[in-house]
């Protein structure tokens, strides 16, 4: 199968895990709670109900609506409204799973309880964590929420996504934008980089003088190539990248003068958009869940933590090995766990899985470009499936990437449709 036909087939792959044959259920009515309403959460509650509607599925999110990171990069470059991100649990909740919104603030992995927010509780048999990720304010000196106010991250969409767009808007023609993007592992590895080719695209069609740095503390980076040729071809002399090696991390910044310091010097940006390191979010703490790392150990073929019995992690929380922190890649991890938990709750065996993310990036509105990857359990983690994905080729045409592009906005709503309903 080609490249181009394997990311277009993706999406109905993974989906086809939910009609696999299904074990013979001995507690049909054992209680499942999961804690997140993002991609991984709300996919393996729906998962896990579609397998076996006898089971007691309780989807704990104290939200009432999500918002998605994915495509919030177009709303920071003023090609989409945040309302177009925004997706509420009703459909969730009409397909038979309880929802709950209230936060979990405590996890008894003895007892098997969550404690919520109210004071109550909720026992489970099996308990799923999708909490995402949490920011690490105490790893950048000078770095905090005040400063975020001033130096958005919006790498949580919500309100810092509508302030970086609005620093954006108000910033003169000839201005800097600083980017500056953590070391692995974080949330959506080729964020930053569409990022920063999205607000080059605002800059180019509206303050055509200005100029964006990114100060990145990799030497290398998801889809490099493609996105540096895509810097060349779309932006040419508009976007700098600082590696590593040549001085790039940021080891502070100083919210007063909007100015990201590094070993090499120091930047005063116009407009600072500071990402910095992210951990498990903090419910997975709790549950005691994670490891020094500050993220989540699983079973590859369960999702089961390494650490906690009976507690499954999933999503952008769990170190999942080759396998990116992706949308896509909560979303199949969720499905696998949720046949997992059947199959355990049956007094089975899961069988080893084969998962498949799919990525699409936008360097413009028209321009798209992708990765993608099949993982397997290999040596206790998640592998590459040897000549399994590729990515974009490096030469294309225009029509070629404006497909792309058009894969990408079909990848979105086809996600959220199957998740949210």
């Amino acid at each position: 199968m080609s490249r181009r036909k394997f990311c277009s087939a993706s999406a109905a792959a993974a989906v086809t895990a939910l009609v696999s044959p299904l074990p013979a259920l001995a507690q049909s009515a054992a209680r499942i709670v999961v804690i997140g309403g993002g991609f991984g959460g709300a996919s393996c509650a729906r998962a896990l109900k579609q397998i076996d509607p006898k089971l007691q599925v309780t989807l704990v999110e104290p939200n009432r609506t999500f918002i998605a990171c994915p495509f919030s990069n177009n709303v920071v470059a003023g090609l989409r409204s945040l309302e177009q991100q925004k997706f509420g649990y009703d459909k969730v909740a009409a397909s038979g799973i309880t929802v709950v919104a209230l936060e979990a603030t405590t996890i008894n992995a003895a007892a098997r309880t969550v404690g919520l927010a109210d004071g109550t509780s909720l026992a489970y048999d099996r308990l799923v964590l999708s909490p995402g990720i949490e920011l690490r304010f105490d790893a950048l000196s000078g770095y905090d929420e005040a400063a975020a106010a001033k130096m958005p991250h919006a790498w949580k969409a919500g309100e810092q996504t509508l302030l970086l767009r609005k620093q954006l808007e108000a910033m003169d023609d000839g201005g800097l934008v600083v980017i500056a993007a953590p070391a692995n592992p974080f949330r959506c590895p080729p964020g930053p980089y569409e990022r920063a080719c999205l607000i080059a695209h605002y800059l180019k069609t509206r303050k055509p003088r200005s100029k964006l740095i990114i100060l990145d503390a990799k030497d290398t980076f998801s889809k490099q190539r493609l996105f540096q040729n895509a810097w060349k071809e779309l932006y040419p002399g508009m976007i700098e990248w600082i590696s590593l090696s040549q001085g790039g991390k940021v080891n502070a910044v100083d919210p007063a003068t909007n100015t990201l310091i590094t070993d090499f010097g120091n930047h005063t940006a116009q407009v600072a958009n500071v990402i910095p390191p992210q951990r498990a979010g903090r419910i997975a703490a709790i549950a005691g869940a994670t490891d020094n790392t500050g993220w989540c150990a699983i079973d590859p073929v369960t999702f089961e933590s390494r650490s906690a019995p009976n507690i499954h992690v999933i999503g952008d929380a769990c170190l999942a090995g080759a396998m990116p922190k992706s949308a896509f890649s909560a979303n199949a991890q969720a499905k696998t766990c949720a046949n997992a938990i059947a199959t355990l709750v049956a007094g089975g065996s899961p069988a080893a899985p084969k998962l498949i993310n799919t990525c699409y990036s936008l360097a413009a509105p028209d321009y798209g470009i992708s990765i993608a990857g099949v993982y397997h359990p290999k040596n206790g983690s998640l592998a590459d499936v040897e000549g399994a994905g590729g990515v974009s080729p490096l030469e294309a045409s225009r029509d070629f990437r404006a497909r792309e592009a058009d894969y990408a906005q079909s990848w979105f709503a086809t996600i959220t449709a199957e998740v949210f309903g």
